[in-house]
């Protein structure tokens, strides 16, 4: 099985090489991989830094301007060449020694989209939800979740997760629009109205700060996720 890891960066010259430094070095039985990153205008290092590197077997894609995760997502799947595909965040957030345990319910024929769900647990008080920012994060994800699981008749715990494994294939019976954080309910909605279920795999993450350069703001991009939610449900 060859496996397209697609990693969307920008601005992230701090934790770029040390993420690809794990991404390289991951080994899955059974699986070749392929590194894609797209590199969305950045106006910091992180491309030069990813050019300059001595890292080996990484395919670097790049846009002239900003277009959004959305958009550096898209242009990282139509480049893929594996079979299936995974969605990896360039912040650390997401240890990328996890994606082996994504791959094992497709590598068993369990399952053919998986998703690593962190909101499969109570909220960590003590930990990453022990602010006002985090706990409004974690409580609109679980909102959003339960909203696609009613509009779309199946359970899922984390919509907005980063890691989405999904077929190369199912993307070519439709089309994606998304150009920022819309990319998740998209890509989610449009799995589930051809007819894949989602497999979910508990994760753990190390989330990072606003101050630490966390793009995603919880009340403006969960709203729009519901609209696109509720758009898709109806519409291409």
């Amino acid at each position: 099985m060859k496996l397209s890891i697609v990693i969307p960066i920008f601005n992230e010259e701090k934790t770029i090489i040390p993420l690809l430094e794990r991404v390289v070095k991951l080994v899955i039985p059974g699986v070749e991989k392929e590194i894609i990153i797209v590199d969305d205008g950045s106006s910091d290092s992180s491309k030069f830094k990813v050019q300059s590197s001595k890292l080996k077997g990484i395919k670097i894609l790049s846009h002239k301007k900003n277009m959004g995760k959305g958009a550096a997502v898209i242009t990282g799947i139509k480049s893929a060449k594996g079979e299936y595909v995974v969605i990896q965040d360039a912040d650390l957030e997401y240890n990328p020694q996890q994606i082996k345990k994504l791959i094992k319910p497709i590598q068993d024929g369990k399952a053919e989209v998986v998703y690593g769900t962190r909101l499969s647990r109570l909220p960590d008080f003590k930990g990453e939800q022990r602010t006002p920012q985090f706990f409004l994060h974690y409580m609109g994800n679980k909102f959003l979740s339960l909203v696609t699981s009613v509009i779309y008749l199946q359970w899922i715990t984390d919509m907005e997760t980063c890691y989405k494994l999904f077929p190369k294939k199912a993307t070519e019976h439709f089309s994606l629009k998304a150009r920022g954080f819309e990319f998740e309910p998209e890509i989610t909605a449009k799995l589930l109205k051809l007819g894949y279920k989602i497999y979910e795999i508990p994760i753990q993450v190390t989330p990072r700060g606003y101050d630490e350069g966390k793009k995603i703001h919880a009340v403006k991009d969960g709203l729009r996720a519901v609209w696109y939610l509720l758009k898709y449900r109806f519409v291409d």
